[in-house]
């Protein structure tokens, strides 16, 4: 059964990529990067690998999707809070992403979403399972 997962993106632009991450509090391992790839820690067993367009392009022989025009994926990620949210939101546009969807808040979550650099779709979510509808 697996234990991690790897999630592979294209980039345009990979220190561009890193740096914007980065402004949102990521960290990178070394170990798994490169001038091809940067290897994003979202959690102890979450990653998103960013990959130069040409070295992702070595690991399919379908086009890559440009990502600002048409969606290939949603990243869906946790929150503790919802003001843990909305601050990043706010700082990855500050950072250079743009807002695709209002912030929605369904009583037992909240989510706020937005697009990176490349067009790759984040949606960021605060749950409150006790609150759920039964």
């Amino acid at each position: 059964m697996a234990t991690k997962i790897f999630v592979n993106l294209p980039v345009k632009d990979l220190n561009r990529s890193k740096n914007f991450f980065e402004g949102l509090g990521f960290s990178f391992n070394p170990q798994f990067s490169d001038d091809k790839a940067a290897c994003m820690v979202i959690s102890d067993s979450i990653f998103a690998m960013l990959l130069t367009e040409p070295y992702f392009k070595t690991f399919t022989q379908k086009e890559i999707c440009d990502a600002n025009k048409s969606t290939e994926v949603l990243i869906a990620l946790d929150a503790s809070s919802r003001q843990e949210v909305e601050k990043m939101v706010a700082k990855a546009k500050e950072l250079g992403a743009t807002i695709y969807a209002e912030a929605a808040d369904h009583g037992w979550m909240y989510q706020h979403s937005f697009a990176d650099l490349d067009g790759h779709q984040w949606e960021l979510a605060y749950m409150d399972e006790s609150q759920m509808p039964s």
